[in-house]
């Protein structure tokens, strides 16, 4: 297989501002957007973050069996059961484009004991993301 098998996947309470967000601060690129039923929902969207990839969704619309399943930062009390470690290039340059863009830095930018350098931060609606330049699929 040439590309990641795992992609982790996202509720959002206002899922078409977190695409358009993603994009400006961590630089997610949208290869495909199904609108939901209702005015401003996201059945479901597919987003590129370098070679890998999220979905996402408006949270709790659908009213299927999935939507009791899962939920939103916002809807578990502003904590999260996840976060994404994503590998990057430059951590400091997307670092300030992130902070730039309104992300709350959680986990400052410093280098790691484990290798690399990287840093966290908290997208729009409180999922917790780690960025870093540490690859485990170098070693």
């Amino acid at each position: 297989m040439s590309h990641p098998n795992v992609i982790p996947c996202f509720r959002y309470q206002d899922a078409p501002a977190a695409i358009e967000w993603l994009g400006k601060a961590f630089g997610a690129e949208p290869q495909l957007v199904v609108p939901g039923p209702a005015e401003g929902e996201i059945a479901h969207a597919q987003l590129r973050i370098g070679a890998g990839m999220i979905m996402l969704g408006s949270a709790g619309k659908h009213g299927n069996d999935f939507d009791a399943l899962v939920t939103s930062v916002a809807e578990a009390g502003g904590r999260c059961t996840q976060t994404v470690y994503v590998v990057v290039e430059d951590p400091k340059a997307h670092h300030d484009r992130a902070a730039a863009a309104g992300a709350e830095i959680v986990m400052p930018l410093e280098a790691k004991d484990y290798g690399g350098s990287g840093y966290g931060c908290r997208d729009l609606e409180g999922n917790v993301w780690s960025f870093g330049d540490f690859d485990p699929y170098a070693e």
